[in-house]
């Protein structure tokens, strides 16, 4: 069975959900945790935007990820599962969740799902669409 499982979390109300169903599962079938949040790198739109934009982007992406996986850390602990934390600055979040799963050996990617279908799902894309479309790993989606 599943040994080492990746949540993957944004850190909304939605996702915490998935990292409780995670980390639940995991405790049933005695695996560990990797949690992982992906943060899109900095984007210059125009040369003069304002000195030191980058910096403080960097450094709030920094201190949302910690809250986040600290969150993750703390729910995992709280059911005596073992947890290791990832924050990982991927352009396409998708694939940094893909390659986090890969790179620590994870036999199942747990996520959540806005569960939006249609032109809805189409027009404001999923970053779980995406691994489920490009992961080799077996992904469990909760909505």
């Amino acid at each position: 069975m599943y040994k080492n499982i990746l949540i993957a979390t944004d850190g909304s109300d939605l996702a915490a959900g998935a990292v409780k169903s995670g980390v639940s599962l995991a405790k049933t079938i005695d695996a560990k945790v990797t949690a992982v949040t992906v943060s899109e790198p900095f984007h210059w739109f125009e040369p003069n935007m304002v000195e030191g934009a980058e910096t403080a982007y960097t450094e709030g992406a920094k201190r949302t990820a910690a809250a986040t996986l600290e969150s993750v850390l703390n729910t995992a602990r709280a059911a005596s599962v073992p947890c290791e934390t990832v924050h990982a600055v991927d352009q396409f979040p998708y694939k940094g969740i893909i390659d986090v799963a890969k790179a620590k050996g994870c036999d199942l990617i747990v996520m959540a799902s806005h569960g939006r279908q249609g032109m809805a799902a189409v027009v404001l894309g999923s970053q779980t669409v995406k691994v489920l479309t490009h992961s080799a790993i077996p992904v469990l989606v909760c909505h």
